[in-house]
């Protein structure tokens, strides 16, 4: 496929800090469309946790480069029918959705060369007839070109608590108010970042849904979808 004609192909990028849903309302967005799904965010993930596991340092940049070639041959990602992570056919989202693997990621996303080495892979994605990217720099680095960008956020408390239902869902313990400092900790580190910091794109259109639920929030973003395209 030509440049052009990849070009030509829809996005819809929904970029935000931990905790604003992107990922959920993404997902669903991409469903009612019956377009392709990208979580962006679990392959940081999956690229920190697997490091880990093999006892790769979070700041070798050019060791994470080679391993994000590996797995990116070697792994699924989500899709609005299957919404989960699958490395050598094996579920790994719960292992990527701790706080631990979530604060790996966020330090390898610091590194230019680990970005730029994800930077195919994620394009990669973009196919017909179209394509719901969700991330935190969708919008402003990955696909600059997209029709409609979104960016969704939520005030700290409210991203901490929905983060807190969702590790008690899942069996884990977590203090609610170190929840909070680690919303913010995170935030201050993805906005200040030198390489790809997070902040909305020039032309994106910023919905706080701090008092949105998922259904109120997805259906915002559909009717923006159908002024756009």
């Amino acid at each position: 496929m030509t440049v052009s004609s990849l070009n030509a192909i829809p996005v819809i990028t929904i970029d935000g800090p931990g905790g604003s849903g992107k990922g959920t309302v993404s997902q669903a967005v991409a469903a009612a469309l019956g377009w392709h799904y990208l979580d962006s965010g679990s392959l940081y993930r999956l690229l920190a946790w697997a490091a880990v596991q093999r006892d790769i340092a979070l700041d070798d940049a050019a060791a994470l480069v080679r391993l994000a070639g590996q797995l990116a041959c070697e792994c699924c990602l989500p899709t609005p029918a299957d919404p989960v992570v699958r490395l050598d056919g094996r579920d790994v989202t719960p292992q990527l959705r701790t706080e631990a693997a979530g604060a790996a990621a966020s330090r390898i996303a610091t590194l230019p060369a680990v970005r730029a080495a994800l930077l195919d892979w994620q394009h990669s994605c973009r196919k017909p007839p179209g394509l719901v990217a969700d991330g935190r720099d969708m919008g402003t680095v990955i696909f600059p070109d997209a029709g409609l960008k979104i960016f969704l956020t939520a005030s700290s408390q409210v991203r901490a608590e929905r983060r807190y239902n969702q590790l008690k869902e899942m069996g884990i313990n977590a203090d609610p108010s170190a929840l909070v400092r680690e919303v913010e900790a995170r935030d201050r580190r993805d906005a200040t970042r030198p390489t790809a910091p997070l902040k909305p794109a020039p032309d994106a259109i910023v919905l706080d849904n701090s008092a949105l639920d998922v259904p109120a929030t997805v259906a915002a973003v559909l009717q923006a979808a159908r002024k756009k395209f």
